[in-house]
């Protein structure tokens, strides 16, 4: 039997048929298509074109998951960036559908986790899991537009998801350059707290490199074209996050200071992760960043800051850390949770 995934973003929405592959756990991709949120109406209109004009020469898919960027309640979500409301049952009995779930687009990650190859994650730390009781414990960790944080038990295939909204804890900082950052961010985004999120994300990324690049000695680098832009093109902030990369990179000085700040915030939160859920089952990093921060995620000043964690730091030794190389990892774990959804009695 065939199934259906989707990924749906605010920006894009990537939809997927797949199906059981007899040679291995994981699902089998059939065909694939992604759509620009904004180029459309509504869901439905998106969903009826991908079943009806790509589909229509293979089986029709039997459950479907649709992983939503946005909080669901009573089986319905509403996509505040499009004005979309989206209804599972509506869904459902529309397209026909035997079996069908909505999830938050970063929780759903953890029913992807059991069915990973090998080529779509590298092992940062091995730890060793027999040091542990919660070994089927896993946390995931994921900085892209926003940041996402969800937990699971995971015992063999069989996974349960605990919700989280842990990327809006309060940002602490560890120097008082961290601390310069943060009452600059109070002011400038007018606001009286500010959460992880607002540091560790791509838009933390571009907010880290507009208070750097405010200071007298920054005045002539060439990025500040762009933050005088900012206020008329959502576009350029998009950008920003891989000119800042490409920049570090290149060993700019005052971006390599800016990568520095957010890794070290990065890698300080996940260790808080990781102590706090004690997840010896293994802690994942994800999201639309982890591809492109790998090289850094793999250094030895980023474990140094995670396992910064005074007495405690021989217990982080020993939790297993990974990071998600596939960028389209959120289509592959709604399609896990579609295939189990066929088994559901």
């Amino acid at each position: 039997m065939n199934f259906l995934a989707c990924d749906l973003g605010g920006t894009k929405v990537l939809l997927g048929i797949f199906k059981k592959d007899l040679n291995a756990d994981s699902p089998k991709l059939i065909l694939k298509k992604k759509y620009i949120s904004s180029d459309w109406v509504s869901f439905d209109f998106i969903l009826e074109d991908f079943l009806n004009n790509e589909c229509k020469n293979i089986k029709y898919p039997f459950s479907a998951c649709f992983a939503v960027a946005g909080p669901i309640s009573n089986n319905n979500a509403k996509i505040i960036n499009l004005s979309w409301n989206i209804s599972c049952d509506g869904l459902k009995k529309k397209f026909r559908f035997k079996r069908c779930e909505l999830i938050n687009d970063f929780a759903v990650q953890i029913y992807g986790i059991p069915f990973l190859q090998k080529s779509q994650y590298s092992i940062i730390q091995n730890g060793d899991s027999s040091a542990g009781t919660n070994n089927d414990l896993h946390a995931i960790v994921g900085a892209g537009t926003g940041l996402g944080i969800a937990r699971g038990l995971i015992s063999g295939m069989n996974v349960k998801i605990l919700a989280s909204e842990g990327g809006h804890v309060e940002y602490s900082p560890k120097s008082e350059l961290e601390w310069e950052l943060k009452n600059w961010l109070k002011k400038s985004l007018k606001v009286k707290r500010i959460s992880c999120e607002r540091i560790i994300s791509g838009n933390g990324l571009s907010r880290i490199a507009e208070w750097r690049l405010s200071k007298p000695d920054a005045k002539n680098h060439p990025l500040q074209k762009y933050f005088k832009e900012l206020n008329i093109s959502d576009t350029l902030r998009k950008e920003l996050p891989e000119k800042i990369c490409n920049l570090s990179n290149k060993r700019d000085t005052l971006m390599s200071e800016v990568q520095k700040i957010w890794l070290d915030a990065y890698s300080s939160l996940l260790g808080d992760v990781a102590l706090q859920e004690l997840c010896f089952g293994g802690l994942w990093i994800s999201g639309g960043t982890a591809p492109k921060h790998f090289r850094n995620f793999k250094s030895e000043l980023f474990m140094k800051q995670f396992l910064d964690k005074g007495r405690l730091k021989d217990i982080l030794k020993n939790i297993p850390v990974n990071i998600i190389l596939d960028e389209e990892f959120g289509l592959f774990s709604a399609a896990c949770r579609a295939k189990m959804l066929l088994l559901v009695d």
